[in-house]
């Protein structure tokens, strides 16, 4: 058996992220980058190339104008240094409504060109019978139901999900159907306590919450929202750290040094040899 094989079966694995189900609960983040994916590897079971990186990377209004490109990117990069921990790369919008045959098609782009073992949708009335087409031809697929974030153009912006009856069922059923077409856990956003529960007894696989309380089977987080470095994080997120105002520390003594003449010093310069 080769060393990749082995460095392979080494990872979670999909399988094992469902056999988690009313278990330990399971740590998950998102991950843009090499160096964070390699400082987060150790500690997550799940590690997350989401389509958030249209936003906290580059900038974007929402996650609308994500391209496969961008998240073909972002795969490669986290899975150069995430060893342990399951990746699963998002599906951005446009890349798997179309038709079930196109988003195999790029489902199969993304798993060959980054190495990734798994990719996320989000849930919607005819998602189901993508994923189902997808997981019978190998390709492990995770859910999103409640708020999703490529469908904020038709709901007018980030809503909460699952506040009237109606709402309240249709989230149950959508996360049932994803769940019975195949997906291997399921994502549950911006929906009330009782609601996460609800959907969480309701389905055999994980949830993993986020803005969905503690009644989940997990949990993931923006990264960059938990490690404080934006301005402002939505009300279900816990800053672990303030690396926004570290990082402006860092820079204004940086800017001071420079314009004292103090760095570079002695020390991070280079002499002639005698």
């Amino acid at each position: 058996m080769s060393a990749q094989t082995q460095a392979a079966i080494a990872r979670i694995s999909a399988p094992e992220i469902t056999a988690r189900k009313s278990g330990e609960p399971i740590v998950c983040l998102t991950a843009y980058t090499a160096p964070m994916a390699a400082l987060m590897d150790p500690h997550c079971d799940l590690l997350l190339v989401g389509d958030s990186v249209g936003m906290v990377v580059h900038g974007l209004p929402n996650t609308v104008g994500v391209t496969l490109e961008m998240m073909i990117l972002h795969g490669q990069a986290v899975m150069r240094t995430a060893k342990r921990a399951l990746v699963v790369i998002d599906m951005p919008f446009g890349s798997y409504e179309g038709s079930v045959q196109a988003a195999y098609d790029n489902a199969v782009r993304i798993m060959k060109e980054t190495g990734a073992q798994a990719v996320k949708v989000e849930s919607g009335p005819t998602v189901p019978d993508t994923i189902a087409y997808m997981v019978r031809r190998g390709i492990p697929v995770m859910g999103h139901v409640g708020l999703r974030p490529q469908s904020v153009l038709v709901d007018g912006g980030f809503r909460a999900k699952g506040r009237t009856e109606d709402e309240r069922e249709r989230v149950i059923a959508e996360a049932k159907a994803t769940a019975d077409a195949g997906a291997f856990c399921l994502v549950v956003e911006g929906v009330a306590e009782a609601l996460a529960r609800d959907v969480t007894a309701a389905v055999s696989v994980p949830t993993i919450g986020i803005g969905a309380s503690s009644g989940c089977d997990g949990q993931i987080l923006v990264t960059d929202d938990m490690l404080g470095l934006f301005d402002w994080t939505p009300k279900f997120v816990r800053r672990y750290a303030d690396l926004r105002g570290e990082i402006s520390r860092a820079v204004e003594s940086y800017a001071q040094d420079v314009r004292a003449r103090r760095f570079p010093g002695k020390e991070e310069t280079y002499f002639s040899k005698p």
